[in-house]
């Protein structure tokens, strides 16, 4: 399945394939393509400029980078589509589209996520670092082509397991600029509802669902006892049993809440569980662990709707010169997850920490407040943990409210070059569930003059 995209498409043996300046899909002058950031690893991207401005003065406003989670849920199709980007998945045009006030680079990250894909599967990731590597070696390729772009302010946006690779990635990418191997102006990072301490989004899951009414003692109990499990295994770094036991303890939440992991104001499609919370304790040490894998592989990797996927479908035809005819968007998303299952439940604090010791750049974490698979109270246990010079003077700051026109879209608490946003009305998709409220963020973060 692998040999064949190159076998037949030999034009693709360069290392990268750019459009420029050109109209894409949709509205607007775009810019996309391929970087092949190691031999046979193809990352795919798609930048939209800013849409409020001529193409000519574009690098006068902020470059945003936005990456997907997943690990393999696409930057193109989801966020852009589905969240943030000019259109919607059925074409009609996002008022509250990012591209109005910034340009939006969607990659498509791992590589094998969305279009970007490898030609044998010892070409995918294993690790964070080697993700960090990959995206560094993109990015130095998109400036030497995109010159004009070295003194725009760069900001990057990530959301879920996105997070875990972007603050990485963003310290990575500082160590280049501080070593004079890449020119240019890289201002910030935003970690939106981001995979950066997964035991800790864990160990609240059964005290957040209780205290939202949506479970009872019996069912914190239950949930709550495969947490602990996990938290050991955390402890005594049995990370692949980790994530396995994650599996256990989302498909417990799964079967016992019946809330949606994304946002729990939203109904969950599961049939209404009819085991009692004796019968699922004994279930989930009999359920085969595959299965369980599998579900949790499809709650991180998002619900792929037939409209998106048809639309994605579109995208390639659009872009048939430049997509192997072979690679079908998303088609090796799961190996991406499969592939990083040792490292899924490892934490990435310590880069938060050295991204605020270490380096000059603006840190930005922000929660929606009806996200359960990355919950508010337990993305703000590790951000009470931090060791920074700021740290307790962040604590003591003021928390003023997130205003749009006067209503009221959520809390921050900032001091120095970290801020924390509470976003209300929001899942796990910020500006999907607010996206007034994310928009108004995003102007802050990238200090929008217009």
């Amino acid at each position: 399945m692998y040999k064949s995209v190159f076998c037949i498409l030999t034009f693709f043996c360069v290392s990268t394939i750019f459009v420029t300046g050109k109209k894409g899909f949709g509205p607007g002058s775009q810019e996309y393509g391929y970087v092949e950031v190691r031999k046979g690893a193809h990352m795919f991207y798609w930048l939209y400029y800013i849409n409020a401005v001529k193409e000519s003065e574009a690098t006068e406003h902020p470059l945003v980078i936005w990456l997907q989670g997943g690990p393999g849920a696409s930057s193109t199709g989801y966020g852009n589509f589905e969240e943030l980007g000019t259109l919607f998945k059925n074409l009609t045009e996002r008022e509250s589209a990012w591209t109005k006030h910034v340009n939006v680079l969607y990659i498509d990250n791992p590589v094998g996520s969305g279009f970007s894909y490898v030609e044998n599967e010892s070409l995918y990731v294993k690790t964070n670092h080697e993700i960090a590597v990959d995206l560094v070696t993109f990015t130095k390729e998109f400036y030497k082509k995109l010159k004009k772009f070295s003194e725009t302010p760069l900001y990057i946006f990530a959301e879920s397991y996105g997070g875990k690779m972007a603050i990485e990635f963003a310290y990575d990418l500082y160590q280049e600029i501080k070593n004079h191997n890449l020119k240019i102006n890289f201002k910030g990072i935003a970690l939106g509802d981001s995979w950066i301490s997964p035991v800790d989004s864990c160990l609240t899951l059964a005290a957040y669902l209780l205290n939202f009414g949506e479970i009872d003692i019996e069912g914190y109990n239950t949930i709550n006892n495969v947490a602990e499990v996990l938290k050991s295994e955390v402890e005594s770094d049995q990370w692949s049993e980790a994530t396995s036991t994650w599996s256990h303890l989302e498909f417990a939440v799964n079967m016992i809440s019946g809330v949606d992991f994304f946002n729990i104001f939203y109904g969950n499609d599961h049939d209404d569980a009819t085991l009692s919370n004796g019968d699922l304790l004994h279930n989930l040490s009999e359920l085969d662990i595959k299965n369980q894998n599998n579900n949790g592989k499809r709650l991180f990797l998002h619900k792929s709707s037939q409209g998106l996927r048809s639309l994605m479908d579109q995208i390639k035809n659009t872009f048939k010169l430049l997509i192997p005819s072979s690679v079908e968007w998303g088609s090796q998303s799961s190996y991406v997850f499969d592939y990083l299952r040792e490292d899924f439940m490892k934490p990435v604090t310590n880069y938060v920490e050295r991204v605020l010791n270490e380096t000059n750049l603006q840190v930005v974490v922000y929660s929606g407040q009806l996200d359960l698979i990355v919950n508010t109270p337990g993305t703000l246990n590790w951000v009470q943990r931090l060791h920074w010079p700021g740290a307790e003077k962040w604590k003591m700051a003021a928390r003023p409210a997130l205003k749009v026109e006067s209503k009221q879209e959520g809390f921050i608490k900032a001091y120095d070059k970290f801020t924390f946003y509470w976003i209300n009305r929001a899942g796990h998709m910020v500006p999907k569930d607010n996206p007034y409220g994310a928009l108004e963020m995003l102007k802050q973060i990238t200090h929008h003059k217009t």
